[in-house]
């Protein structure tokens, strides 16, 4: 059985509070219930909720659900957890609940950096139809998810129902992430790029505070962790964050955005549109 490694980051590696996509509206499967699902409860990053606490499977009609979920095991995903590595033959693909995860492509000198988060709106490891995992995926903030063994995936989508649809609707999501993610590493200043990450890591937090090292930050930014200290400062002179000790809260919001590149922006109208496919579902 695949198990989970962990690698050591460094002394200081804090952790994001939080995993969750934060959307207005539950998971279809919650919605037509009629249940309302809090996604910024801090409770939730220690909570154990169901699998349909992940956008994908809650958008899976409920007999095409019902075939999967004997097989869904879930598990505690701890920070710095390494769910696969880059070329791993990739026996599990991953449904997060409450966790966040970060793919990371990384270098022969053992340098990475971040292409994508990914919440409780995704899956992680859906090249495993391919074989090969093309990430790095490393826990980002403490939660739980599920994971599907690679032969039950593989049958489902033979069955040719709503997951193949769904798979591919999300990976296209997942690729404007990451190209958007390239072009704003190639084009844009750090302190653009640096609210771009926290706004999206926001976006999935279960908190109103991120607990974050500025290591680890330049680390998925690939940049200078002085750089992101002067940053940092100069936001909080602004007004529109508040950083001490490797705790970090938004003040100003709509602030935040306006000093945001557009990469922001076109990353969060691609999730929106895919959260309204998936309640359409």
């Amino acid at each position: 059985m695949h198990s989970l490694t962990r690698i050591h980051l460094d002394s200081n590696f804090k952790t994001i509070v939080g995993a969750n996509f934060n959307l207005s509206t539950p998971p279809p499967h919650e919605r037509e219930q009629h249940h309302h699902i809090d996604f910024c409860a801090e409770s939730c990053a220690h909570e154990s909720p169901g699998p349909r606490h992940n956008f994908l499977l809650a958008a899976l009609p409920e007999d095409e659900f019902e075939r999967i979920a004997p097989h869904l095991e879930q598990f505690p995903l701890s920070r710095a957890d390494i769910l696969y590595r880059f070329g791993e033959k990739l026996e599990y693909a991953y449904f997060p609940t409450t966790a966040t995860v970060s793919l990371l492509c990384t270098m022969e000198d053992g340098a990475s950096i971040e292409v994508a988060v990914v919440g409780n709106e995704g899956i992680l490891g859906a090249s495993i139809l391919g074989d090969a995992a093309l990430t790095q995926a490393t826990v980002l903030s403490p939660g739980y998810g599920y994971r599907l063994n690679a032969k039950w995936l593989k049958r489902e989508v033979d069955h040719r129902g709503s997951m193949q649809p769904l798979l591919m609707r999300y990976t296209r999501t997942l690729m404007a992430q990451m190209a958007q993610t390239t072009g704003c590493i190639r084009r844009h200043s750090v302190e653009q790029q640096l609210c771009r990450w926290l706004l999206l890591n926001f976006d999935r937090a279960s908190s109103s505070t991120l607990t974050m090292t500025q290591e680890l930050i330049a680390g998925m930014l690939g940049v200078r962790r002085e750089s992101i200290t002067e940053v940092a400062g100069k936001l909080q002179l602004a007004g529109l964050i508040s950083y001490s000790r490797g705790h970090i809260e938004v003040l100003n919001r709509p602030g935040l955005e306006t000093q945001a590149c557009e990469c922001y922006d076109v990353v969060k109208k691609e999730f929106g549109r895919l959260h309204a496919d998936l309640i359409a579902a």
